[in-house]
């Protein structure tokens, strides 16, 4: 397949959105959990995770443009500035896909799909109890972008991991913590550790043939 931009443009609609939206490859599964003022609770699967920095510690995601009727997830960050990241692991990838369908205002996903809360620590946003990685964020700001969705920053109030997932140098293990991936908007890989090098300094790169 070679397609110019011309010839993407009038691809079919489901057939370009399935295929630009695979083209970055695998993406971090994530659960997003937040609570309104009023105390409603509301979990969400995003796939736009990134690191912003370690110092401080800050992680961003992506929304999509907020229409006029937004749903709960942005409205309760901009209400309480708290929310949680909650990796997806294996054990209910099918609940975690389904809480991206469109319920009514108010309505939790942690009932509709089934997936146990917790709070931690006095902690406002609630945790997906069965993750094994729990970020606690608060929110700093959020980036307006060209297409109108939005990048939200925010800063790492708080981590929920399993010792035994981190090795001496500070690494988690996402295999040991069955992570998993995902492909476009609803395929889902699992994640099996290659390789891991060391930091790479000019003297010693190798002589690759």
């Amino acid at each position: 397949m070679h397609l110019q931009k011309d010839e993407i443009e009038k691809l079919e609609r489901t057939y370009k959105l399935n295929l630009i939206n695979s083209l970055s490859g695998v993406k971090p599964a994530n659960l997003i959990g937040t609570k309104s003022k009023d105390g409603k609770d509301n979990v969400a699967i995003f796939s736009s995770v990134v690191h912003l920095g370690s110092s401080p510690a800050q992680l961003a995601f992506i929304m999509r443009p907020q229409s006029e009727i937004p749903r709960d997830t942005y409205p309760n960050i901009l209400e309480t500035e708290f929310y949680t990241i909650n990796h997806v692991s294996e054990s209910f990838i099918e609940k975690a896909h389904y809480t991206s369908a469109k319920l009514k205002k108010g309505e939790s996903e942690f009932d509709r799909m089934k997936l146990e809360k917790e709070f931690i620590a006095g902690f406002h946003a609630p945790f997906v109890k069965d993750s094994p990685v729990k970020i606690g964020m608060k929110h700093l700001e959020s980036i307006p972008l060209p297409n109108g969705c939005l990048f939200v920053i925010g800063s790492v109030e708080m981590l929920v991991l399993p010792d035994e997932a981190i090795n001496n140098l500070g690494q988690l293990d996402l295999q040991h913590s069955s992570g998993i991936g995902i492909s476009g908007l609803n395929t889902y890989y699992g994640l099996t550790r290659l390789a891991s090098f060391p930091y790479v300094r000019e003297e010693e790169i190798p002589d690759f043939e």
